[in-house]
């Protein structure tokens, strides 16, 4: 642009001092007509770059996913195209299900095992219960019988001292004192087992055989959650609306869940454009600021955007500790980038586009058009192809 109006400038003084002859082509006229452009020009670049900054170094920059399976098997379907546009939620590829099927189900009859062994926890609990029931009683009618017994013997004693009684009566009584004195203790066993059992809990008040039995179905309710959630994962689906590139994933191959072996990497159609700025030049850009850019791929088209913000932050001004502050891509050192958004949404801009462009500020807005008229004849060199071969 400043060829331009250097070109027009001669022209008028071509017409001036020479065509018409108007004024005298001295050493005062020939001082006065150099140093007028060069005034002109400096003070219109100076003011020109605080009110409507631009820079040559505008990038088109998309999100990447590198997707990964969750899950470990052998492909069996690849449902996309390279290159092809996908919505959210479209399926990319499917792995094997059948060995994960396998995992649900022997999950699914660990559950029913618990279920079973629950059920039979509880019938053996109501067995201790009766058990206790029926050693008590039988306790209470052993202890009749020996007292019975006890007094026999008593008798029998006293007929063996008077001579009036059978010493083979006294040692059969005898004998069935310390019999039933035998089932007495091995009733109250079996009674203080029963009891055991009967009263062992949870501090919930739940038996502790039963309380055993529900979290071992808890944990294979786990696993089979864990199976199932597998099973799932083994349908993997587009992250959000974008163009898988580079696809070179075939059925048969197969899929790993390690982060670091991506089997495709997924361009996201959410964009940034980053355009460049020296650090002295971003101090009137403000967000929703009109801005213009112009991409080498449309050559001579201006796309509209606005103002996204200013990122205050590069990796060069990061502490070195942890967490990196994404560096979009490198940024050169004593710059900082200012993310636009076109106004127009339909037009198509490639990742890693370059292009120029500038923003118009608050500030001498008048200045304006004079960068608009820049910017417009630097767009038409761009369908000049520069090349020698």
């Amino acid at each position: 642009m400043e060829i331009l109006f250097l070109i027009l400038y001669s022209i008028g003084v071509w017409l001036v001092f020479f065509k018409f002859k108007w004024l005298p082509w001295n050493i005062t006229s020939q001082v006065i007509s150099v140093t007028i452009p060069i005034i002109l020009l400096t003070m219109t670049v100076l003011f020109l770059n605080i009110a409507a900054p631009s820079s040559g170094d505008v990038r088109v920059i998309n999100y990447v996913v590198q997707v990964v399976p969750r899950v470990t098997g052998r492909v069996t379907e690849v449902a996309i195209e390279p290159n092809a546009k996908v919505k959210k939620g479209d399926v990319l590829f499917k792995v094997d299900p059948e060995p994960f099927r396998i995992k649900v189900r022997a999950a699914q009859a660990a559950v029913e095992q618990g279920r079973a062994k629950l059920i039979g926890s509880k019938a053996n609990q109501q067995s201790y219960e009766e058990q206790l029931k029926e050693a008590s009683s039988k306790k209470t009618a052993l202890n009749a019988k020996l007292a019975l017994a006890r007094l026999r013997v008593g008798q029998f004693q006293e007929l063996a001292r008077t001579g009036a009684g059978n010493r083979f009566d006294l040692e059969q009584a005898q004998a069935e004192v310390a019999g039933l004195q035998g089932e007495i203790a091995a009733v109250d066993a079996s009674v203080a087992q029963a009891t055991v059992k009967t009263k062992a809990r949870t501090k919930d008040g739940e038996q502790d055989e039963v309380a055993r039995t529900r979290a071992e179905i808890a944990q294979a309710e786990a696993q089979l959650a864990d199976a199932q959630w597998e099973l799932e994962q083994t349908t993997v689906y587009a992250p959000a609306n974008g163009t898988v590139v580079n696809l070179q994933l075939r059925p048969g191959q197969v899929a790993s869940q390690f982060v670091g072996q991506p089997v495709m990497t997924f361009v996201e159609d959410e964009q940034w454009v980053i355009a460049m700025y020296g650090q002295n030049e971003v101090r009137q850009i403000a967000a929703d600021q009109e801005a213009e850019i112009a991409m080498r791929m449309y050559p001579g088209r201006i796309i509209k955007c606005k103002v996204d913000a200013v990122i205050w932050a590069t990796a060069g001004g990061q502490v070195p500790i942890g967490g990196n502050i994404p560096n979009m891509p490198p940024i050169p050192p004593g710059q900082l980038a200012v993310r636009l958004y076109p106004v127009d949404k339909d037009i198509f801009l490639a990742a890693g586009a370059r292009g120029v462009g500038a923003v118009y500020t608050d500030y001498a807005s008048f200045l304006h058009v004079i960068r608009k008229v820049f910017l417009r004849v630097s767009t038409k060199l761009d369908w000049l192809i520069l090349k020698l071969h």
